[in-house]
């Protein structure tokens, strides 16, 4: 599973390249299906992710604004500051791969597994729709492939992997 974080995490940050050659007014445009924007798109992708991982932990849930991350600027470095506690955590996941944990938003008693499961899948779906949404602009996606990608975030020492 630390594979497909790393996964993500490549091309969340390939998407932010790829967003530089658009304007403000094409990033915060109102797209039809998804969740609305492309930079709201990468936005939601983080918050979910952040706040899932949180929930996990037992943590306060972190609600942020988009409001408040309304630059690709911001959102990146938002999707930076996140992914540092989140890596943190993941590399000791597997000892709580078994534990149930509720979420202060839902009732309802999931095994972090499920969450992380979900987490990843969340992504990859949102990431389609930005695929969409680039060839709408005749524009080319990133690159959904995972072969050919090299993955080295959890490979560092002290890694469980």
């Amino acid at each position: 599973m630390l594979k497909f974080f790393d996964y993500n995490w490549q091309v969340r940050d390939e998407w932010f390249e790829w967003c530089t050659q658009l304007d403000e007014e094409e990033l915060l445009k109102k797209r039809s299906g998804g969740v609305g924007s492309i930079l709201y798109t990468l936005f939601h992708i983080v918050d979910v992710e952040y706040s899932w991982i949180r929930g996990i932990q037992q943590k306060e849930d972190m609600l942020l604004e988009f409001e408040s991350h309304r630059s690709l600027q911001q959102v990146k470095d938002f999707s930076n500051r996140c992914r540092k506690e989140i890596y943190e955590f993941l590399l000791k996941w597997d000892d709580h791969k078994e534990k149930n944990v509720t979420v202060s938003w839902d009732s309802t008693l999931y095994t972090t597994e499920d969450i992380i499961q979900h987490v990843i899948a969340h992504e990859i779906h949102h990431i389609g729709q930005l695929s969409v949404w680039a060839r709408e602009l005749h524009l080319e996606p990133v690159s959904a492939n995972v072969i050919g990608r090299s993955f080295q975030s959890f490979k560092k020492e002290g890694s469980r992997r």
